[in-house]
């Protein structure tokens, strides 16, 4: 299927009159009628009822109403990457890891989609830490926001805050009578994100317990924050979660503190060496203003 076999069916659909449409699209009617034909054949389908007047089949009127979205969107991608290109737009690659929303992020993409100044088109993905060095050196994202150190040359990273955790587990568990110890916390079943991956905020924390003389047993790897608390409210097991994640309010579950000072995560921005690009120069400098001594 090619291109402009969506745009001649879209003139098509809007008529419903082929000598119409092919004076609109400046091409005579059989070179028309064989495009949509072959179109039909592609996908195995009448999108025509060929009769007086034409109409759209039931599959014809699905097709146009999705394929027109579809060529909306290439309009617009189109037409920025025409505007990145000669300057008048800044294209900006921000990928995060989910557990970063609760913090600072929120405030910053806010702040970046309404930029002073400079016209800002920004791309989001959410990724792992190690996602992010990938794509950073690739070129598809800008800054990442992460929680996992990584000892790459290519890459820079800075450590914006460091996030208390807190025990999450199921509503009436005794331990939520807290706070805890991570010794204390280590006999209980863990449900641990994310899977994959490697290395992850799942070592982070089989680190942090290790790092007391405890191991955890996992009873079930999930690979995001939002399932992860679904499954302890579920009572499958319990988890650590960034002090941030409270601000979730949910029946099901339950927040302790933990006795342990060191029982942090830190947020993590990552970057490209030697990226001097006005987009992160902006992100960086709005990053200062929402967190002092950065």
């Amino acid at each position: 299927m090619e291109l402009r076999h969506l745009r001649y069916f879209q003139v098509l659909a809007q008529t419903l009159n082929f000598t119409r449409a092919a004076e609109l699209l400046h091409i005579a009617q059989p070179p028309l009628s064989r495009q949509i034909q072959q179109l039909e054949e592609e996908l195995g389908v009448l999108l025509l009822e060929r009769g007086r007047p034409l109409k759209l089949t039931d599959a014809g009127r699905f097709f146009h109403e999705h394929s027109s979205a579809l060529l909306e969107q290439l309009t617009k991608v189109c037409d920025n990457t025409r505007r990145i290109g000669l300057g008048e737009k800044t294209w900006l690659g921000i990928g995060f890891a989910p557990s970063t929303l609760y913090g600072v992020l929120p405030e910053l993409i806010r702040r970046l989609r309404n930029p002073e100044g400079m016209e800002l088109e920004l791309g989001l993905s959410e990724m792992t830490t190690l996602q992010q060095v990938q794509a950073l050196k690739a070129g598809r994202i800008d800054v990442g926001f992460g929680r996992i150190r990584i000892d790459d040359p290519a890459i820079i990273q800075t450590v914006l805050t460091e996030d208390r955790l807190v025990a999450a587990l199921p509503a009436g568990h005794p331990l939520l009578a807290g706070p805890i110890s991570l010794r204390e916390l280590a006999k209980e079943p863990f449900v641990l994100y994310p899977g994959n991956p490697r290395p992850s905020y799942a070592d982070h924390v089989i680190a942090l317990f290790e790092s007391y003389g405890v191991s955890i047993h996992v009873a079930q790897w999930t690979n995001e924050l939002q399932t992860a608390i679904g499954l302890v409210g579920a009572g499958i097991g319990v988890t650590l979660v960034p002090a941030s994640v409270q601000l979730l309010h949910r029946d099901d579950i339950g927040f302790t503190p933990l006795l342990e000072d060191n029982a942090t995560s830190p947020i993590i921005l990552s970057r490209r060496v030697g990226d001097v690009s006005p987009g992160l120069s902006h992100c960086l400098q709005m990053i200062d203003e929402l967190v002092p001594h950065t």
